[in-house]
């Protein structure tokens, strides 16, 4: 038996998988999180994305050291409890920037994302909660600005750092903008503290209400969960909690900690304060320069078909409220993108082919569908096809490479 028949797939640089929670089976996640955290080895505690509908599971791996052991361990303890994993759900959403220099490029982005080098240029998010970026050699320049762009959202000192670091200020209407040597361009928003209250001293808005607390073991992570998801579930107020080898993080979701008429709910916040107040009982205190927020922006002239073409591909959902062009993950563990017009008149723009794509990342079995998705929603296949690599454009010719894994599961 190997590692697909168990409902993993190899992803992300890893083992990973997506075990369902039906309604009142809260208690049987949280017995799987208890059961994970005892499973863990020398290679630490796994990436778990709990959610009230379910957790995904991701053992990291590589060609060298194989993650087998650990994640079938792992279903078998899902099975136990009556969890079924879910291949369908799982994907990767990051970016590819192209550079005619990539090293400097790649430099710029470090510094203002606070990501950790991979080889050769790459960049990846310690927590792997944002999107890695990918850097790749450009041979001549493309001077127009992208119509993708990207909107990073980090504590104020943090940003005033990244200004003084690259020794640059923001620019453009809410002086917010950045950008790379080569014109790639971000905005690089300040967070807000949730409330004056000293109760949620703890939290930071950054356009989710978040905090991040470093913890010291498996268990200790485990019984901070257990916690928040009780909290969460009496108070009627989902929230997502990422575990991770040296912490968790808390977080409402982007906007779910407002009311419809904006401003902070009251809930909300008296669920973070009930939260704090538990976690100093455990000892733990936060680190809110760990949390980040990554969302991606596109220019469009005809929004709703470049909109439905993005929806249709990645099986996100449109946000409810009117004049939000937001599309989110479902699961709400890949980046938010958004939508606003362009001038239709500006065709040189238009006509350039962005320096910024996605880069969409699933397991094999899923290549086939998801490329007749994109085709059945106004989208086009690029250039040649190759068997791990096929690159899509979506109506406006903004693209996507959409990968297969570097390697391939082996008997467990």
């Amino acid at each position: 038996m190997n590692l697909d028949d168990l409902g993993w797939r190899i992803l992300d640089g890893g083992a990973c998988a997506w075990f369902d929670v039906p309604p009142h089976s809260a208690g049987a996640a949280l017995a799987l999180v208890d059961r994970i955290a005892g499973l863990t080895d020398e290679h630490g505690l796994p990436d778990v994305n709990w959610r009230t509908d379910g957790m995904r599971v991701r053992v990291p791996g590589s060609v060298i050291r194989t993650p087998y052991e650990q994640a079938v361990q792992i279903a078998a303890a899902a099975k136990d409890l009556g969890l079924t994993p879910d291949p369908a759900a799982l994907q990767t959403v990051g970016l590819a920037i192209d550079a005619v220099d990539p090293v400097a490029a790649s430099t710029f982005w470090q510094a203002v994302l606070d990501y950790e080098p991979v080889w050769p240029n790459d960049l990846t998010d310690p927590l792997h909660r944002d999107p890695a970026i990918s850097f790749e050699h450009l041979d001549e320049p493309r001077p127009l600005r992208n119509r993708i762009h990207v909107d990073v959202s980090r504590e104020p000192n943090a940003v005033e750092a990244v200004k003084a670091a690259l020794g640059r200020d923001a620019y453009g209407p809410y002086g917010l903008t950045m950008a790379d040597g080569e014109g790639n361009e971000l905005d690089l928003v300040p967070g807000d503290e949730l409330s004056p209250e000293p109760a949620t001293a703890d939290w930071r808005i950054q356009f989710g209400a978040m905090t991040f607390y470093p913890t010291t073991s498996p268990e200790q992570a485990s019984r901070l969960t257990a916690v928040v998801a009780g909290l969460s579930q009496n108070a009627g107020v989902p929230l997502l909690v990422d575990l991770r080898a040296d912490g968790v993080t808390i977080d409402s979701g982007k906007d779910q900690w407002e009311t419809d008429r904006g401003g902070a709910d009251p809930r909300f916040v008296a669920l973070a304060a009930r939260i704090q107040t538990a976690a100093r009982e455990l000892d733990l205190t936060p680190d809110p320069s760990r949390l980040r927020f990554v969302q991606l922006g596109f220019d469009a002239v005809d929004v709703p078909a470049v909109r439905a073409f993005w929806t249709t591909l990645l099986g996100y959902r449109h946000d409810p409220r009117p004049f939000v062009t937001d599309i989110y993950d479902p699961r709400r563990i890949n980046p938010v993108l958004f939508f606003q017009q362009m001038d239709a008149s500006d065709v040189e723009r238009r006509q350039q082919p962005n320096r910024i794509r996605l880069v969409l990342g699933v397991p094999s079995d899923q290549i086939q569908s998801r490329i007749d998705a994109a085709l059945s929603a106004g989208g086009q296949i690029l250039g040649e096809q190759r068997l791990e690599h096929y690159t899509l454009a979506d109506p406006e010719g903004n693209e996507v490479d959409l990968i297969l894994p570097p390697w391939q599961p082996q008997q467990a």
